[in-house]
């Protein structure tokens, strides 16, 4: 299920279920004068459990709902029967989710869809007064009281996965990009920070092999120290398999399009230099436009790298493009997720 509001932080407040307690009963059947001590345990409190869904992209429903509580286990009974144990409560987060405690130490990273983390555990169940039955003591009213379930403040944070990641400035035509490549449908407008949060779009190839590539946050100087979007931004582009900088090349906006891609760089650079190493392309975008043609050749020759040109208004290129992404892709290992962090 989508989520229309996209949460990529939020504190978990989650509690096990407590334990039933034990039971004080004694066996009182016709002929049986000497019954003894029949008192069952109780149940096990249930677990509160996470899991990565793959359908999940957003950590909205526990950022409306934070408090989540397992089902207790019940009592135990006479005749030796043993108390309910508590029903586990499932919490579906997104693939990419990071569990963190309070002092803020890495508890989970849920990446594969399926993948589990026990958040809090039940209490265990109370004994009943059979355990106490000895030949000294031949009526126990000896019984334990069930525990208390685990409670524990966590904190999620959401690190998207996608094969690729389109990284540029406001108004480069992320999301015009996204559109012509995949069919998704994010906001275009002509202002920045058109896009608020992070968009995946997959497409899907002749082969049967897919691509999902994310467009995301648009990102300013000084984003490495939290200025714009931030660090809100730069977190998503920790999983992305391959960089694609997409280039506003006409400088519609009156920057210049290399100064744009060394900017883009650096501050990648400063939150995490290692991203620097991970697989890249260069998009120079708006070649529809007479300043574009201008300005690739001086694109080239400052930064020394080889382009792919594409008009994402006019879809110039665009099958190229895809062609492109094709091949880097399937160069890399399979989804192993092997840039795990």
């Amino acid at each position: 299920m989508k989520s229309r509001i996209f949460v990529d932080s939020a504190i978990l407040y989650a509690a096990g279920g407590r334990g039933g307690n034990g039971c004080v009963s004694f066996r009182r059947e016709k002929f049986v004068p000497k019954g003894g001590p029949d008192g069952g345990d109780g149940g096990n409190g249930g677990n509160v459990i996470l899991r990565a869904d793959p359908q999940m992209d957003s950590l909205v429903s526990i950022y409306y709902q934070p408090h989540r509580v397992a089902e207790s286990g019940t009592h135990g009974k006479g005749k030796l029967m043993h108390g309910r144990n508590g029903r586990n409560l499932v919490v579906r987060v997104p693939c990419g989710t990071q569990v963190r405690n309070e002092s803020g130490e890495l508890e989970a990273d849920l990446v594969e869809p399926g993948q589990e983390y026990i958040a809090a555990r039940g209490g265990q169940g109370g004994k009943g007064n059979r355990h106490w039955l000895t030949s000294t003591n031949r009526a126990p009213m000896e019984n334990t009281p069930g525990e208390e379930g685990q409670t524990v403040t966590l904190r999620l944070e959401l690190k998207l996965i996608a094969d690729v990641g389109l990284v540029g400035y406001p108004n480069a035509g992320k999301s015009s990009l996204l559109r012509a490549l995949t069919g998704a449908k994010p906001k275009v407008a002509a202002y920045p920070f058109t896009t608020l949060h992070p968009i995946i779009g997959t497409i899907t190839f002749d082969d049967y092999t897919s691509l999902t590539i994310a467009d995301l946050p648009g990102l300013i100087s000084g984003a490495s120290r939290g200025v714009g979007l931030g660090h809100a931004f730069l977190r998503h582009i920790e999983r992305s398999r391959i960089l694609a900088y997409v280039i506003d090349i006409a400088g519609t906006d009156g920057r210049k399009p290399w100064e744009d891609y060394l900017s883009l760089r650096e501050e990648i650079e400063k939150y995490d230099a290692s991203l620097l190493e991970r697989k890249s392309i260069v998009i120079a975008n708006k070649m529809d436009l007479p300043a574009g043609q201008s300005n690739l050749p001086i694109f080239v020759k400052k930064t020394g790298l080889r382009t792919v040109e594409i008009s994402a208004e006019t879809g110039k290129g665009i099958v190229s493009l895809k062609k492109i992404l094709h091949k880097e892709a399937s160069s890399l290992p399979s989804r192993n997720l092997d840039v795990r962090r």
